[in-house]
């Protein structure tokens, strides 16, 4: 046995409450080189009285990566103190007791130590890592504003071109808003969707708003505070959450605080306000690499000259800030934040932003967007969720790029979901595409069977789906700014079939949602030859059946339940089913 692979951490992703009484417990071990893994456990103050140690209960092994098995157990405690240790056997018969004091022999004189025990003081509710409910069943839509739709005319900046009339340039302006969004609410609860996350609404320079000048006034090539709080309260009315996006990262050049910065420079009152080296501001050279450049004299986000980033450890800009977070949950009732590059923002400015906007409204979704592994941001004091680019990067990997195998997407898949509690998984934020992506029907080729594949095995995964707007009916486009073209209205030039195909996907997400929020995940077959693979989930002594298909090789499977959800797939006669190529069958 490879003792060196064993770990785990309490008060962390491995020993965490998941509900008011239940205490998880997670082991890592070397992967094929442990038989049985057993806990024993309870009070620190009756170890020695009761002798609890004598007693141990099985753990059961969970999900593995090509390193690594996870064994998981859930425990409980009438006093809300746990004092516990494993039992570690290796399938070559070696046995070892591993604590909190390190690995020792399995003896009755290691086990009734003490303090060779790892300890969690007590169940602690407040530092219970929690996820709103609702966002945990929600499905996702993504809106660029300026692209949905053009309700009104009469708002379309300067240069406004026709809708639709070419392909997005970065500086191109079509004239979509928040009437165009009104006007298409009673087509996105028809789609199913449940919540709509906004790109930026906020006043600001370019298409994107993601160059904020006024971070407290609706842009007013979007409309106006009027119009938002219709758009908000219809929204409401039909079921439908709204969150939406602000950049706490850096401002736009065009901000009145800038603009004080650069006209009066050391003397500003804004210059703490920004990281700035040197002055004067306006040294640097553009580059060939649009929105690029080098010799920057201040620090800005990526390399953009015209998005200085933000000081957040200065107390006026965090008092500016965390107004601005207050006022729209206060006036405007929104269910959520989504936090763009979050990941280049303190920590500190952070746990304030949540204690602030939880205090007015306890269930509000904090979204940040990280595109990498994201523990430090999740632990139960700052983001419910991170928009989950990590864990589907290895679904797109394998379904769409075909770099990885089967058993490496579900290594990669397993390896992010073991990084975090499994409330964080639960309420996660799952995509494929987005303003920052090529779109998924593009990256598959166009080909619609391997986008439809590809989707529904995301819609079967822990984490709320979200859909860029204009995935459902065909829309394609490559990297920015290609991926934001205008959305298409006209039925005629709409594919119906697809759209209908997403309107069942979602359906089948809501009918499975504790299916796939609660249940458990197990790999009954994975073949990398062949390009196959099925899963069940088990949830409240039910299991739902899924398989997928890659090859050019028929898939026979034993069918034998009822078909839910399928593509590409003949039920045979004696009671299989053949799936084609990019073919999924889902049955319960």
């Amino acid at each position: 046995m490879d003792t060196a692979a064993i770990y785990h951490r309490p008060e962390s992703e491995y020993a965490f409450l998941y509900t008011e009484k239940s205490f998880r417990l997670r082991l890592r071990t070397k992967k094929d080189d442990v038989k049985n893994v057993y806990v024993l456990k309870g009070d620190p103050y009756t170890i020695t009285t009761e002798r609890w140690y004598l007693e141990e209960r099985a753990m059961e092994k969970g999900l593995s990566t090509t390193l690594h098995d996870y064994w998981e157990i859930e425990v409980s405690s009438s006093t809300r103190r746990l004092q516990y240790g494993f039992h570690v056997v290796g399938t070559d018969g070696i046995e070892c007791f591993y604590g909190d004091q390190g690995i020792f022999p399995y003896r009755r004189e290691v086990v009734s130590e003490p303090n060779y025990y790892f300890r969690i003081p007590f169940f602690h509710q407040i530092d219970r890592f929690t996820v709103p409910k609702w966002a945990k069943e929600t499905v996702w839509y993504q809106i660029f504003p300026e692209r949905f739709a053009n309700g009104d005319p009469m708002n379309d900046p300067k240069e406004t071109l026709p809708w639709g009339s070419k392909a997005p340039d970065r500086d191109d302006f079509f004239g979509g808003d928040l009437q165009g969004v009104i006007d298409h609410l009673d087509y996105l609860t028809e789609l199913g969707i449940t919540g709509i996350y906004f790109c930026p609404i906020f006043q600001a320079t370019s298409n994107h708003k993601y160059d904020t000048i006024d971070y407290l006034k609706v842009d007013v090539s979007f409309g106006d505070k009027t119009l938002l709080k219709e758009l908000i309260h219809q929204a409401h009315q039909r079921g439908i959450r709204i969150m939406l996006d602000a950049v706490f990262n850096h401002m736009g050049v065009d901000s009145p605080q800038w603009k004080d910065v650069m006209e009066h420079g050391e003397q500003s009152v804004y210059k703490d306000w920004f990281h700035i080296h040197s002055f004067p501001l306006d040294t640097y050279q553009l580059t060939d690499i649009p929105e690029t450049a080098v010799n920057l004299p201040y620090d800005t986000f990526a390399f953009t000259p015209m998005m200085p980033k933000l000081n957040t450890a200065n107390p006026e800009v965090q008092e500016y800030l965390l107004h601005i977070a207050s006022y729209w949950v206060e006036e405007f009732d929104i269910d959520g934040w989504r936090l763009d590059v979050a990941n280049e923002v303190d920590h500190h400015f952070w746990k304030k932003f949540r204690e602030t906007v939880t205090k007015i409204k306890p269930d509000i979704y904090i979204l940040g967007e990280i595109w990498h592994s994201s523990q430090a941001w999740l632990q139960g004091d700052e983001f419910h969720a991170v928009m989950n680019y990590a864990f589907t990067d290895s679904i797109k990997d394998y379904f769409v790029h075909q770099k990885i195998s089967a058993s490496q997407m579900i290594s990669g898949m397993n390896h992010q979901q073991m990084l975090y509690r499994d409330q964080v998984n639960e309420g996660t934020f799952n995509l494929l595409d987005s303003h920052d992506t090529a779109r998924i029907l593009t990256l598959c080729g166009e080909n619609k069977q391997l986008m439809k594949a590809v989707m529904t095995f995301m819609f079967l995964q822990k984490g709320a789906p979200c859909i860029y707007y204009g995935t459902e009916i065909g829309l394609t486009g490559c990297d920015d700014p290609d991926c934001r073209k205008c959305m298409v209205w006209e039925q005629e030039e709409q594919d119906l079939e697809l759209l209908d195909f997403m309107k069942e996907l979602i359906s089948l997400r809501k009918r499975l949602q504790s299916f796939v929020t609660e249940g458990k995940t197990e790999w009954e077959m994975i073949d990398d030859e062949k390009n196959q693979l099925a899963f069940v989930i088990k949830w409240n002594r039910q299991t739902i059946h899924a398989y997928f298909n890659l090859s050019e090789e028929p898939y026979l499977i034993e069918q034998g339940s009822d078909p839910l959800f399928s593509q590409q797939c003949q039920l045979l006669e004696d009671g299989k089913a053949e799936l084609k190529k990019h073919g999924f069958l889902i049955t319960c």
